[in-house]
């Protein structure tokens, strides 16, 4: 049976993301942990995350669990949702600017308070709710269809330094990049937990992914 570990660092709805893994694939072996050599054995890591990057950048150095997630960055499928996608680029502006784990060359940024759709009508920041996601090719779309609708809530968002690492974009109101994609690592900024039958689908392919694109 593979394994799937599911970072505990002291932030992120655990236990949601967690049955929504089993419920997707009751097959894998899914385990909340926190300890550095149960998450180097596991076949698949995920890494969620909810809150303020501070808080979870400081979490992670002071566990040590940084590195844990840099050496599975390079060894193993790598699954960020989130916070937990956010944490994976160089820096964010939230807090003042907060450095990341530097997995992901790129920076996360604030939208602006000044956002209107089509309209006219000024759109709320968080970002939150059910909108569309248009993706490039990747095995983790497999069987999801184009422009599916996914759950969001956030206030910042991924600025990746090269367009390569895109592997999906949402638009609120302009397009932004919701999924990004190097080699083993995959990361979304949506919950794929709350966003039903296509989040299940996700889950599932990540869960039966080798890493490979």
């Amino acid at each position: 049976m593979s394994s799937v570990a599911v970072i505990d660092y002291g932030m992120g709805n655990l236990h949601s993301i967690a049955k929504a893994l089993q419920h997707a694939s009751p097959d894998v072996d899914v385990q909340i942990v926190a300890d550095a050599d149960l998450i180097l054995q596991a076949d698949r890591v995920v890494f969620p995350g909810v809150g303020a990057m501070r808080d979870c950048m400081q979490a992670l150095n002071d566990s040590g669990l940084s590195a844990v997630i840099r050496s599975v960055a390079k060894t193993k499928p790598l699954l960020g949702i989130c916070l937990g996608m956010q944490a994976l680029l160089t820096d964010s502006e939230e807090n003042n600017n907060t450095q990341g784990l530097c997995i992901l060359p790129g920076k996360v940024v604030h939208f602006s308070e000044a956002l209107f759709d089509s309209d006219g009508n000024k759109l709320k920041i968080p970002h939150m709710g059910w909108n569309q996601v248009h993706f490039s090719p990747h095995p983790l779309w497999e069987n999801i269809p184009q422009d599916s609708r996914f759950y969001f809530v956030h206030s910042y968002y991924a600025k990746p330094d090269a367009s390569s690492l895109i592997a999906a974009t949402t638009e609120y109101p302009k397009p932004f990049a919701c999924a990004l994609a190097q080699d083993n690592v995959f990361a979304v900024q949506f919950h794929p937990e709350k966003s039903q039958a296509v989040g299940l689908q996700l889950l599932n392919n990540f869960l039966h992914w080798d890493g490979q694109i």
